[in-house]
């Protein structure tokens, strides 16, 4: 019976293909890409890579390569692209496939409101111009990737750890902090068990100094958990408020700093945990 259900719980689960494109090595598109896939439920991304399309002869072949896929699954494809050469990106569009470019909202702008037209040279808009700085910030952003919600739990490189309930804010500002300053930043969600211990687990304790307490409103929480697990007990409102409440306790009990996320952007969340931690943002 277990099987039966497995089975169809498989058969109604939606698979769709994405591919990262870019002219550098793809990470950026794909970190980007990665945190916009995780707010949707239910569909489980097929999901590959195609770096250094820097010429119309490779961005023929992704392109075809991206149609026979989609052809293949029977639904066009999704390309997360951060190509700067626009023929490049006309070429791409001919897989058939939905193009989401990631700089295309922010170029058009930008030209009007600075009056000059922008001269798209490839690699420059992944911080090539710095390549010591941009190999920082790539190194930072697989750290990241590599240390997210408590995945192998050795901090010694981490810069921060960020501490919280799960929901709470962790993934995207250790995404943000590692993208734009080139910290190695990992992130630790605190369990029902550790939160009713009282104490701060033992795989933390030795990085204290490293620690930064992210919290948000009961309420907040439970519309966030209440969309990815719906009426479940994780997502029960008297569930969000006891662990935020003791998650608080545990921070201000161990002097952990710590700031409420509920109506902070994330560009304003790291830039508290680095002033809080003592960085200087002038030396990334």
């Amino acid at each position: 019976m277990r099987r039966v259900e497995e089975l169809r719980q498989d058969e109604a689960t939606v698979r769709r293909l994405i591919f990262f494109v870019s002219d550098g090595t793809g990470i950026t598109a794909e970190t980007i890409g990665h945190s916009v896939l995780t707010q949707f439920e239910g569909i489980e991304f097929e999901s590959y890579r195609i770096p250094f399309v820097d010429s119309e002869d490779k961005a023929r072949q992704a392109a075809e390569r991206i149609r026979r896929a989609g052809e293949a699954s029977g639904q066009r494809a999704i390309v997360v692209n951060t190509v700067v050469d626009k023929r490049i990106g006309e070429i791409l569009a001919e897989s058939g496939a939905l193009m989401l470019d990631v700089f295309e909202p922010f170029l058009g702008p930008l030209e009007r409101e600075l009056g000059v037209p922008r001269k798209p040279r490839v690699g420059r808009a992944h911080g090539m111009t710095n390549l010591t700085a941009y190999e920082r910030r790539i190194s930072a952003t697989n750290y990241a990737l590599a240390h997210d919600d408590g995945m192998n739990p050795n901090y010694e490189d981490a810069a921060v750890v960020l501490v919280g309930v799960s929901r709470s804010g962790k993934t995207p500002t250790c995404l943000y902090l590692a993208l734009h300053y080139g910290i190695t930043a990992a992130n630790y969600p605190l369990t029902e068990e550790e939160l009713e211990a009282g104490r701060l687990p033992p795989r933390l304790s030795p990085h204290r100094d490293k620690l930064f307490g992210l919290t948000i409103d009961p309420e907040r929480l439970q519309q966030i958990r209440q969309s990815r697990r719906p009426h479940s007990r994780y997502a029960h409102i008297e569930q969000c408020r006891r662990e935020v409440m003791l998650a608080e306790r545990l921070f201000r009990q161990e002097g952990i700093p710590f700031l409420n996320t509920t109506h902070t952007s994330i560009e304003e969340i790291a830039s508290k945990v680095l002033a809080r931690l003592g960085f200087d943002r002038q030396t990334f």
